[in-house]
């Protein structure tokens, strides 16, 4: 099982979304080839209804919490209620850091 399903099965686990996505993103960063560090999650759940943003988050961090400790370098969050989503969510900028820029 790679990180991205690892992660992806512990948030519909913790969340039980409507919507969830999960990209392994590490390919567009300075990072040597095949390596799981940098992920987007895009995770649309009525568990988010009424939450502030820095609580989504941390609700997300506390069901990765392993994996925050270890393998994950950067993890993007895209997280909304079933009210909110309107079908997509933003693409991640290009890395603009080491040899990438």
């Amino acid at each position: 099982m790679t990180l991205a399903d690892q992660i992806q099965q512990k948030l519909s686990d913790a969340f039980s979304p409507s919507h969830i996505e999960v990209d392994c993103e590490s390919h567009m960063h300075n990072v040597p080839a095949g390596s799981e560090m940098h992920f987007r999650v895009v995770l649309v759940t009525e568990a988010f209804s009424g939450l502030r943003k820095v609580q989504r988050h941390q609700q997300v961090y506390g069901a990765l919490a392993e994996e925050m400790a270890g393998p994950i370098h950067a993890l993007a969050l895209h997280l909304f209620s079933e009210e909110e989503w309107a079908g997509q969510a933003p693409d991640s900028p290009q890395c603009m850091g080491g040899s990438k820029g």
